[in-house]
């Protein structure tokens, strides 16, 4: 199989994460819960389960179920503001371009990821995804990056995941993945750094223009082949 550049969805190729912390902050304050938004920014990209139970300090199983329901509920009414991040689609196209396979490792429902299809309009150079279904607990585990590896038929040694939160450097790093970060997310270099995630970029265009120094060029000439790497 062609090698893979698995990708985070939200806050590293949609303009997500801040829409998730409010929609977030509207969900906890419904339940009476004082909760701050940089405490929820702090949380965002983990596994949806844990960012409840963390912020909730385990609340009873109604109340977690209530949160994670009203968060979907305004994450949906909010949606006409989500765009694509600059570069997002240009990054994907030129990705799959190269020879290699664009997958999109997440861990978002099924809802909200037919939504961030919708808005970044490049199904037709996807080749795998995942959703929050394919794994019980997600990110910062490294489980959902081994879905994706193994639904793109590679092992990790020919694949690279880019991401923009240290969850996702943590998930990479768990299945033996190279991750390159984006701080289009809103996590500073210095904490991607420290996860492991290694070279850093501001978004998807300033990772296009660079593309050739990073270890994705790398990839696409193993994909080209002995005849075009001479």
């Amino acid at each position: 199989m062609k090698p893979a550049v698995l990708f985070d969805v939200d806050g590293s190729l949609v303009d997500s994460n801040y829409l998730h912390v409010y929609t977030w902050l509207r969900a906890f304050d419904a339940e009476g819960l004082p909760v701050t938004a940089w405490q929820i920014h702090r949380c965002i990209g983990m596994d949806g389960s844990t960012l409840v139970r963390t912020l909730s300090g385990d609340a009873p199983d109604e109340v977690q179920e209530r949160l994670s329901d009203g968060h979907s509920r305004y994450y949906r009414e909010s949606t006409s503001l989500l765009a694509p991040l600059p570069g997002a689609r240009a990054l994907l196209r030129r990705v799959a371009e190269l020879g290699l396979q664009v997958v999109l490792a997440t861990s978002a429902p099924d809802d909200e990821l037919e939504i961030l299809r919708k808005v970044l309009d490049c199904d037709d150079v996807i080749s795998a995804m995942t959703s929050s279904r394919d794994v019980d607990t997600a990110k910062p585990e490294p489980g959902i990056v081994q879905v994706a590896l193994d639904r793109a038929g590679v092992d990790a040694d020919h694949a690279v995941f880019v991401g923009d939160a240290v969850w996702d450097a943590h998930a990479a790093s768990g299945a033996g993945l190279a991750c390159i970060g984006l701080l289009s997310g809103g996590i500073a270099r210095e904490e991607l750094q420290a996860a492991g995630a290694s070279p850093i970029f501001a978004d998807p265009q300033d990772l296009l223009d660079h593309l050739d120094e990073t270890s994705i060029a790398e990839l696409a000439l193993h994909a080209a082949g002995p005849q075009q790497q001479r």
